[in-house]
């Protein structure tokens, strides 16, 4: 599943291709994505010019000069392609997991545009694309959210009000986007290896310098990420020419039993299932 650092990869994409354009066109093959696609979705729109493209989370939204627009949520598999109209189109994808070259199965969504269309595409059909009519509507939507790791309502005050005598362990409250939006299971992984953090500790059992360590590697890691254009499995360049690397930068993140990077360290990499996520950390380093 793309996470944060995946999905503002996207954002820049369709900044730089598509904002300030009037959607021509909506087309719909399929509406039976996560949630059915609205029945006034192409109405919406249509003849729309594009103002704003922002990113929340892991959610794109799109706003109209009326302050209406869209959000966007890739789900588990979802691609947005963008092709350049009678012209030849090399690498279409928006970013740098799954198919770097537009799939002939399973596009769902197109929008089309003067020169250029989006496609979205989702094999297993966990995305979705939800209206909203303006901004107090869209604001509604991420009511329960916590807030992003770039907030400044992301700080120490809040991380410990959130973390004081909880049971729960640290990677979980990572991963709950109740307490912090965007976090997914590689890079909490890579969070708690800078933060020098077992995953499986309790929350409780976290000081004040544990609890800066947590703020301070979250941003870190994740502007780390999005400089180098985030992860993937894959190398393959994106619609603009460029490659996602920073899997190259992993610490911990599917290095299991290969030796911990840290050069004064004699552990190694682990991997432990925790709530069914697969948890990767030094078994030496991270206390």
């Amino acid at each position: 599943m793309p996470e944060l650092p995946e999905v503002e990869i996207v954002r820049q994409s369709l900044e730089k291709k598509v904002r300030d354009k009037i959607i021509q066109k909506v087309l719909i093959k399929n509406r039976n994505l996560r949630f059915k696609i609205q029945s006034n979705f192409q109405k919406h729109l249509l003849k729309k010019r594009i103002k704003k493209i922002d990113r929340f989370s892991k959610y794109i939204i799109i706003t109209f000069e009326d302050s209406s627009g869209f959000i966007i949520h890739l789900g588990m598999s979802g691609t947005i392609h963008l092709l350049h109209i009678n012209k030849k189109n090399i690498y279409t994808n928006s970013s740098f997991y799954n198919s770097p070259i537009l799939p002939k199965k399973h596009n769902h969504i197109e929008i089309e545009f003067e020169k250029i269309k989006i496609i979205y595409n989702d094999p297993r059909r966990f995305g979705y694309f939800l209206t909203f009519n303006n901004k107090l509507e869209l604001n509604k939507k991420f009511l329960h959210f916590g807030p992003e790791p770039f907030s400044e309502a992301f700080n120490l005050k809040y991380i410990l009000k959130h973390l004081k005598n909880k049971e729960k362990n640290i990677k979980n409250f990572l991963l709950d986007q109740k307490f912090v939006s965007g976090i997914g299971n590689i890079y909490a992984s890579e969070i708690l290896f800078y933060s020098k953090i077992n995953p499986s500790r309790k929350a409780k059992n976290l000081n004040k310098n544990d609890c800066k360590k947590i703020l301070f590697n979250s941003k870190l890691v994740l502007k780390m990420a999005i400089k180098k254009g985030g992860s993937t499995i894959q190398n393959f360049q994106n619609v603009n020419g460029k490659i996602g690397s920073f899997q190259k930068n992993f610490k911990v993140y599917q290095r299991e039993n290969l030796k911990c990077i840290e050069p004064k360290c004699s552990g190694f990499i682990k991997k432990k299932i925790i709530s069914n996520r697969s948890s990767f950390f030094c078994n030496y380093c991270q206390k």
